[in-house]
């Protein structure tokens, strides 16, 4: 099967002993009491006035609201808002808000306003569609002042013609409530997705986020108050224990003029209690339990390209959790209610009065330190440690890695910097020499983890060797390594191999569930050194990657313990993606399960089940016309990815596969035609490339596969393939000086390769 879309969303040189073991096998968080249920927040205000009373107004208490004549910001007063020649109009009658728009089948409709969503800078609204849906619609209400350009309508998607065939409309499974949006709107909610219906029974306990979405059901806590309990066992009765009972303060000691946490932070509990809604991460469940760690319900991003940039920035929509683990405040202890109340969510002071109270401001509040006149907007601490970007139009958030600026990261990697954000007349060398020349001035030029990541990034010859040493660097952020572990590619290399077992034994999660992503296209016998291990492990999106790797490997490869603790990684797994069973992601996901397990009827129900749910998703029926493939159904394969053409042109795999397919029929011209589409579609794709290199010069145009192998080869020039291709394709073409000359790239990038070696020794003869 092609593995493609398996969500995921390693080159490790162990250095245990030196390594913190935050959660390194750790038992898991304790479930709360089996009796404890959701109270609600008028249970809870009846102790904790002070903390209800600044939750009312925040944003979670808006996070989603009954849409009424108080809720509703936006003008349903006889509006009407044209976006790509759709003319949209918002009235009320009988009081409700209602909107007149195009629907699922491209005609008008009118639709009534169900629920708000959110308050600030923006507020969308809920439409009820069949089957228990609720959609987003797409116009929203700037609420924004109408001094800074709000109180008006808009499309989230202002520059695109979202027509209501397109993905992206409105009533389509993107902008679905119940699945994208309501975990982190809502309180205890369980989307409760039933498959044979197609339909949606999602509950919740409260429609906002309250009390228990952070300190989960409360009951037993409050029995215990009302029965008068020790205040230990009153607080040991709540599900969730956040706040800092360890007395702890932030103390100013020594030259540094930073303070340091006293003492020392020992858990990371209230970051990832935020981080199931601050994270860009997909769900391994249709509910989490509140305490438990991230891991155990959710998969976060890595630092990807198209999400971060090289050095770790935000570049996409990914909210606060990724970037704030790089920083040196998370690894000092700073947690999110050091700088935010965590029931108002406003910040604890203004200004850098808030960042002041960590960093002495005689050291840090100066001109000598921020380069900037004193109270200018560039004296702002945030102007350069929190850079912002913008996402929905409208909404600004900052970065929260609190980086040092590095415009020399600028020059020689592209990557974006504070300085020429705001001089934008000015270029990054500019910067840098403005830096450079101040005293105390951090050290520009030294080595950054953006250096590694974007040699992996771009296939660069040296990329493996960097990202080893960066998966091995125990001083760097988790996050980091586990990106460096994952952009290792064709991990064969037995320096990788050995890296890999090392990682495995990490004490960090995403570390050991970066490994278990790193094989998992491999052979599942060379992998199983690797991760059978971690098929027990306490975190549950590392087990389910381990049993994922492991599914089909001959039975003698494990140990009995090791089958059993496979066996149960399978049912975890499924159970896994059933829970998520309105995306075709997951049966996708359980129909290449299903083909290692050698249950092909099975493999075949759940892709068409997937096609079923995302007619438009590609990935599906290439894998479906793949399972034809091995059956020697090619003419219903060939069906299959004509239809895939159809609906998703634009889509480089569904070309490929049939390329693909169309070679094996030999017929020719028509193969190289579907070939050549999926390269030029997918250009930084080099397996399209060599795939098409190598038919290009079987059918005798050798001019033209070197031309497109030697292209891809300058922008991958680690890829083997490529290399291996052009050595012997020049060799057969009588290019013997450029054969040798790829033969030895190939022996420089994988010296340890027995047949790089041989191949170099041919040429050189």
């Amino acid at each position: 099967m092609i593995a493609l879309a398996l969500l995921a969303v390693v080159a490790f040189v162990a250095r245990r002993a030196s390594e913190p073991s935050r959660d390194a096998h750790r038992p898991p968080a304790p479930e709360p009491p089996a009796a404890a249920t959701y109270v609600g927040r008028q249970v809870c205000a009846e102790c904790h006035a002070d903390e209800a009373q600044r939750w009312q107004g925040s944003h979670h208490d808006l996070a989603m609201q009954v849409a009424d004549e108080h809720t509703v910001l936006g003008d349903f007063g006889g509006a009407s808002f044209t976006h790509a020649g759709v003319t949209s109009y918002f009235y009320r009658r009988g009081g409700k808000p209602f909107v007149y728009t195009d629907g699922p089948d491209g005609a008008m409709h009118e639709y009534a306003v169900a629920y708000t969503f959110g308050v600030d800078p923006l507020q969308q609204y809920l439409v009820a569609m069949p089957g228990g849906r609720y959609q987003a619609l797409s116009i929203a209400w700037d609420s924004r002042p109408a001094a800074s350009g709000g109180q008006r309508w808009f499309h989230l998607y202002p520059n695109e013609r979202i027509g209501h065939d397109d993905v992206l409309h409105w009533t389509r499974p993107s902008q679905n409530w119940n699945d994208r949006c309501a975990p982190c709107h809502s309180t205890d909610l369980h989307k409760g997705y039933r498959l044979d219906g197609d339909r949606y029974e999602t509950t919740w306990s409260e429609l906002d986020v309250s009390c228990e979405a952070c300190h989960g059901p409360g009951s037993t806590h409050v029995a215990q108050a009302r029965a008068k309990a020790s205040p230990a066992d009153v607080r040991a009765a709540l599900a969730v224990r956040l706040g800092d009972p360890e007395g702890a303060a932030w103390v100013f000691e020594g030259p540094s003029g930073i303070a340091h946490r006293a003492p020392a932070r020992t858990s990371h509990e209230e970051v990832e209690t935020c981080a199931p809604c601050h994270a860009r991460r997909s769900e391994i469940g249709d509910t989490a339990v509140p305490g438990r760690p991230l891991l155990d319900g959710y998969r976060p991003a890595l630092l990807e390209a198209g999400l971060y940039f090289a050095d770790g920035q935000i570049e996409d929509e990914v909210y606060e959790y990724g970037s704030f683990l790089q920083s040196a405040m998370y690894r000092a202890g700073v947690t999110c209610s050091d700088c935010h109340d965590p029931h108002s969510l406003r910040l604890r002071a203004d200004g850098n009065a808030l960042c002041s109270r960590c960093h002495l401001p005689a050291k840090f509040d100066t001109p000598e330190h921020h380069f900037h006149p004193a109270g200018s907007p560039g004296a702002r601490c945030v102007a350069c440690h929190m850079p912002a970007r913008t996402y929905m139009v409208i909404d600004e958030r900052r970065d929260h890695s609190f980086r040092v600026p590095r415009p020399d990261l600028s020059a020689t990697l592209g990557v974006p910097n504070t300085c020429t954000s705001c001089h934008t007349d000015r270029t990054p060398d500019w910067a840098a020499a403005a830096i450079a020349a101040r005293p105390e001035a951090h050290r520009l030029g030294t080595s950054h983890y953006a250096e590694a990541i974007a040699a992996g990034r771009s296939g660069a010859a040296d990329a493996a060797g960097r990202l080893v040493v960066l998966a091995s660097d125990a001083t760097a952020p988790a996050i980091v390594r586990a990106t460096a572990l994952s952009l290792l590619r064709n991990p064969v290399n037995p320096l990788d191999q050995a890296a890999l077992r090392g990682a495995a034994d990490s004490g960090e999660g995403l570390v050991r569930l970066a490994t278990v992503d790193a094989v998992r296209d491999g052979d599942p016998r060379a992998a199983a050194p690797i991760v059978a291990p971690l098929l027990g492990d306490p975190l549950r999106a590392v087990r389910l990657g381990a049993a994922r790797d492991l599914a089909g490997v001959p039975p003698g490869t494990l140990t009995p313990d090791q089958q059993a603790a496979l066996a149960r990684g399978i049912d975890e797994y499924r159970a896994a993606e059933l829970a998520n069973g309105d995306r075709p992601e997951s049966h996708m996901n359980l129909a290449l399960l299903d083909a290692r397990l050698g249950r092909l009827p099975e493999a075949e129900r759940e892709l068409d089940t997937a096609i079923r749910l995302g007619p438009y998703f590609v990935p599906a029926r290439v894998n479906l016309a793949d399972l034809y493939r091995a059956q020697g159904r090619d003419a219903e394969g060939e069906q299959v990815l004509r239809a895939a053409i159809a609906i998703a042109p634009e889509v480089a795999e569904g070309h490929h596969a049939l390329g693909l397919l169309l070679v094996r029929q030999r017929r020719t011209d028509d193969a190289l035609a579907e070939l050549a589409r999926a390269a030029a579609l997918a250009p930084d794709n080099a397996r399209y490339a060599y795939v098409l290199g190598v038919a290009l010069h079987s059918t005798g145009q050798t001019a033209r596969a070197l031309q497109i192998l030697a292209a891809a080869h300058a922008t991958q020039p680690a890829d083997r393939d490529l290399l291996v291709a052009l050595a012997t394709i020049s060799r057969d073409a009588g290019d013997r000086n450029a054969a040798r000359r790829y033969a030895d790239a190939l022996v420089a990038i994988a010296p340890w390769d027995v047949d790089a070696r041989k191949l170099r020794e041919e040429m050189s003869k």
